[in-house]
């Protein structure tokens, strides 16, 4: 084996680089298009239920908090389980776990193509998304759907970015996370200052009277926190770069923390504004577009560059789903990355690139699957992405109880304060959804639960198949240096 084979990732990200990979991974498109969704089920007590998801996810960040500190490895939820589970458990948890974040992938890559061109038709360049016609690829003469071409392309330069440089793709992640808040951040300061103006989308407090919906009652928050759940999924991610972190027993416990504490605050900044000028009802009726009808009914009109209100969410939103997709590029990649390196997956993807110092391969790998997922259809591969994440964080919760009772005195720089109650009602938690999701996906998407199966079924053949091969090789390195051993005897003799 060459001397780079066995060559660690640099460590070139900082805190805010980590946090930031958390945050453009959670502030993703979802609060654009799910807080419409959100209010059309539970009325003005959408602002409860993105506050309790945060609670729920703040038990499972505690318990990903104190793995990281414990166990510096790169690979995430698959690096901690790893490490208390048998093989093939931990295989089949960083098989879904590749999978949930390159799914997540497409699905971000497909949210970036429209968004992209609406920004372009606001400003003239295109026509509407909806009127956008097939692209004739020069040379071969084949027409493919703007939304695909567009979804390629950025995939393709993401992962180039990635591949070649971490701490670019580190850097990127940043900028576009801080563009994407600040536009959040004018979005809610031109919201409270429409206070008192008097105007029919002035901000009150008197749209969040009564605060339940007729009929739904404080029920209504329970199918409500089930669709908007996973736009709390990201703060994991940062645990898929450990290695890559400096000082990581310390900073990617900060990282998760302050990226969960800040992407609670802004949501429910947000979801306040929103309620508070258009009203639970108008906001219900936009849909996915409520965040951006908000933006036009109170932000100014015929500011250079801006336009208006509506224009800055889409511009947003395009930032959005640009530093989601990034980050998930990130994860997948190194999840695949760690599994290689131990042995689960094949060698050459757990080995570090001796020019680049990235994953290379894995990072290739990672977005060829990804590329492919977009066949899969849209909702089918959401839902897919939301039970392996719920599923996962419940045995990472299961993890770090295990490791506590198995490990007592193993290093952590960060205990999980009044354990063990935190993990336990996250597992319990999540597993509620994850049978919420599942009796929803019965009823309505049978296709998904299908997909799953199939999925953790190929996984099972695949561990089958690399071991045997394993096995071969073994046996087949034995032989021949029993035969070298033997020649050298009978040289000798």
């Amino acid at each position: 084996m060459s001397s780079h084979d066995q060559r660690k990732p640099e460590a070139e990200l900082g805190l805010l680089d980590a946090t930031m990979i958390g945050m453009g991974a959670m502030i993703g498109a979802g609060i654009f298009v799910l807080t419409g969704l959100a209010a059309e089920i539970s009325g003005p007590a959408a602002l409860l239920v993105f506050l309790l998801n945060g609670v729920v996810t703040a038990f499972t960040g505690l318990s990903y908090a104190e793995l990281a500190s414990a166990i510096p490895k790169s690979g995430g939820g698959y690096a901690f389980v790893r490490e208390i589970f048998d093989d093939f458990g931990s295989f089949i948890m960083g098989w879904m776990l590749w999978f949930a974040y390159m799914i997540a992938g497409a699905l971000y890559a497909l949210g970036f193509a429209p968004n992209f061109l609406e920004l372009l038709h606001v400003y003239g360049v295109v026509a509407p998304p909806g009127q956008v016609g097939a692209v004739v690829l020069p040379l071969l003469g084949v027409g493919v759907p703007a939304k695909f071409l567009l979804a390629f392309l950025a995939v393709a330069g993401l992962v180039a970015m990635n591949a070649a440089s971490t701490a670019a793709s580190g850097s990127a992640e940043t900028v576009f996370t801080l563009v994407k808040v600040s536009i959040l951040v004018v979005f809610v300061a031109f919201g409270f200052l429409s206070a008192g103006g008097g105007g029919e989308t002035s901000f009150t407090f008197q749209n969040f009277d009564p605060l339940f919906p007729e009929g739904g009652g404080a029920f209504s928050i329970l199918p409500a926190m089930g669709l908007t759940f996973i736009a709390f999924e990201g703060y994991d991610l940062i645990t898929t770069v450990t290695e890559e972190v400096e000082n990581p027993r310390e900073n990617i416990p900060k990282a998760i923390f302050v990226s969960l504490a800040a992407t609670v605050v802004v949501y429910l900044l947000v979801v306040t504004v929103a309620i508070g000028t258009l009203g639970a009802s108008e906001l219900a009726a936009a849909g996915e577009a409520g965040i951006a009808t908000a933006a036009t009914s109170f932000m100014p009109t015929g500011v250079p560059l801006i336009r208006n209100g509506g224009a800055l969410i889409v511009f947003g939103a395009v930032f959005s789903t640009i530093t989601a997709l990034n980050a998930v590029v990130i994860a997948s990649s190194r999840v695949a990355f760690s599994m290689g390196r131990e042995g689960q997956l094949l060698p050459s993807i757990g080995r570090i690139h001796h020019r680049f110092g990235t994953p290379f391969v894995a990072v290739l790998l990672s977005a060829v699957v990804m590329l492919g997922s977009v066949v899969l259809p849209t909702q089918s591969a959401g839902n897919m992405s939301s039970l392996f994440f719920l599923l996962s964080f419940i045995i990472v919760n299961v993890a770090v109880i295990r490791l506590r009772r198995e490990r007592p005195s193993m290093n952590r720089p960060y205990e999980i304060p009044y354990y063990p109650i935190p993990p336990i009602l996250a597992i319990a938690l999540n597993g509620i959804l994850a049978v919420v999701l599942i009796r929803f996906l019965v009823r309505t998407d049978p296709l998904a639960l299908l997909l799953s199966v199939g999925w953790v079924g190929a996984g099972a053949v695949t561990y089958v198949a690399l071991n045997r091969l394993r096995a071969r090789r073994a046996a087949e390195e034995a032989e021949a240096s029993t035969d070298r051993a033997t020649a050298d005897g009978a040289g000798e003799d």
